[in-house]
Order: C-alpha cells, then sequence, then structure tokens
C-alpha cells in the first residue's frame, strides 16, 4: 500500500494510492495516517478494504493535488548523521563505531513538493537525500533479529541542513537541522511489505536539473535493522515516529568548493520505489 495524506496545510486527509495513480479517499476508515492506524493491526484492516472502491479523489497527485507530509502526527523524528561511506569519505570525517543520532522538531515537517526556506542569515543551507523509516509496532529494547517487524514503511525524506547552524555555531546539530520546512516527507509512505531489500534502494537528488547525489542503500553503515535495534535502546519507539536514516555523497558540503542553495533554485529528489518530491527555494 501508499498511504498518503491530502489536502491543504493543515486541513490534510488520509489517503491511498490506487493501481492508476490516483488517490483515493480514506476519510471513512480513519481519521489520519497516523498512530495506531500504522500498526501491524492497523496496516491489516486496510489491507481488508476494496480500494478501487473508494471515493476518488479529484486532481492528480503532486500537480494541482497537494500532498502533505505522509504521516501525520508524527511523535518524534528522529536522524542518523554519517550512516553512508561514501558520504562520510566525501565531508573528511571517521566512520563512526555508534551511530550519530539527532533530532529534527516536528515543526521542520513539511509536503514533499512544499517550499523549503533558507533561514534568516543563513550561508550555507543544503540538501540530503535520505531513506525514511516509519515505525509501526511500538517496542523498547529491540533486538536485531525482530527489529523490521517493527516497521510500518519508508519514504523519502529530505534531511535540508544548515551547516554554519550545525557545525560553526556551537552545541548540537540540531539547530542546524530542524529549522521551519527542514523535512520534506513523503510523497507516500511504502508498506514494508513491498520494498523487498531497504539495502538496496537507488537514491538521487537534482538541483536545478544537476544531479548531485546519486547513491544507494547499499552503502549504508548501520542498516535499517540496525538503527531500528540501536535507538530502541535510548528511547520507546512509538507508532508513527519517524527516523531519517543518512544520506549518501554528492550534499553541497562535499562539492570542491562547496555549492549551497540559493532563492529561486529548486530541488528534485527520490528513491527508487518510494516515489519523489520537488522543492523550490525561498527566502525566509
Amino acid at each position: 500500500m501508499k498511504l498518503l495524506r491530502y489536502g491543504p496545510k493543515g486541513n490534510e486527509k488520509p489517503g491511498i494510492l490506487d493501481r492508476s495513480g490516483r488517490v483515493r479517499d480514506l476519510s471513512r476508515h480513519v481519521d489520519d495516517i497516523a498512530g495506531d492506524v500504522l500498526t501491524p493491526e492497523g496496516l491489516a484492516r486496510l489491507r481488508t478494504l476494496d480500494i478501487e472502491t473508494l471515493p476518488l479523489v479529484a486532481g492528480t497527485p503532486q500537480q494541482d493535488l497537494r500532498l502533505g507530509a505522509c504521516v501525520g502526527r508524527i511523535g518524534k523524528f528522529i536522524c542518523i548523521g554519517l550512516n553512508y561511506a561514501d558520504h562520510a569519505a566525501e565531508t573528511g570525517a571517521a566512520i563512526p563505531p555508534e551511530p550519530i543520532v539527532f533530532n529534527k522538531w516536528t515543526s521542520a515537517i513539511v509536503g514533499p513538493d512544499d517550499d523549503v526556506e533558507i533561514p534568516r542569515n543563513s550561508v550555507k543551507t543544503d540538501w540530503e537525500v535520505e531513506l525514511g523509516v516509519v515505525i509501526g509496532k511500538p517496542g523498547r529494547y529491540i533486538d536485531e533479529a525482530d527489529a523490521m517487524s517493527h516497521v510500518a514503511g519508508y519514504c523519502v525524506i529530505n534531511d535540508v541542513s544548515e551547516r554554519e547552524f550545525q557545525t560553526e555555531r556551537g552545541g548540537t546539530w540540531d539547530k542546524g537541522k530542524g529549522c521551519d520546512t527542514f523535512g520534506p516527507t513523503g510523497p507516500w509512505m511504502v508498506t514494508a511489505d513491498e520494498i523487498a531489500d531497504p539495502q538496496n534502494l537507488k537514491m538521487w537528488l537534482d538541483v536545478d536539473d544537476k544531479r548531485f547525489q546519486d547513491g544507494s542503500t547499499k552503502t549504508m553503515i548501520f542498516s535499517v535493522q540496525q538503527v531500528v535495534s540501536y535507538l530502541s535502546r535510548f528511547m520507546s519507539l512509538q507508532s508513527g515516529d519517524v527516523i531519517s536514516t543518512g544520506t549518501p555523497p554528492g550534499v553541497g558540503l562535499g562539492q570542491k568548493p562547496p555549492v549551497y542553495l540559493k532563492a529561486g533554485q529548486t530541488m528534485t529528489l527520490g528513491i527508487e520505489g518510494l516515489g519523489s518530491q520537488r522543492q523550490r527555494v525561498i527566502a525566509a
């Protein structure tokens, strides 16, 4: 299943993509793509529906029908840093012995095609295409062998980052990662049963039609399975939590010389089997 949220900002409704790529309304069955709806039991109930008989939503998704973030009421937006060996190499960083964990604030979350704002006084706003993991079954102290049973599905995330705020202004990475609009999520959450191997997905990102990132989840240092288990040692993972699992090489910071975003540019990005995003860059 490809689950999504559609409609105006702040008033999104739950939906599902049908075989023809059209949006069908789920409002009669669930109030949102969130919380208990994402548990194994909640997804099983959705699978009993005849999608082709659900009300058809007017418009073409990501054209004249806006999509919001594919998960609603996200409780935690957890991110993993330097999780691709080739990305660590381009930044000159050592391979981390354990996952680097930071957060994006939930106020950063926007739809897959909403504008991305360059914060005031920013000089180093950057891009990062990432595989998002949506937690379905809650848990803590999860064994690696059982970790994948806690995953509801996957989505595309752009981990937009302000590098000066992140690394040159003291403190933790979070203030360079969680600015408003720095978390485009979607277009839809693809349920885990439709992704045969999350560690073998092509991913890419263009700025103004120039390809900068062209990688694969194959080069992850810590797999989805390892990341889910690891995080659960330090916090309970709850239904609807989202984990952004790191980026392949090709970020602006890694260019020689570095290249950063400017107002008026457009980012286009995607992951094999999970759809694509397109964001216009504007000044805050």
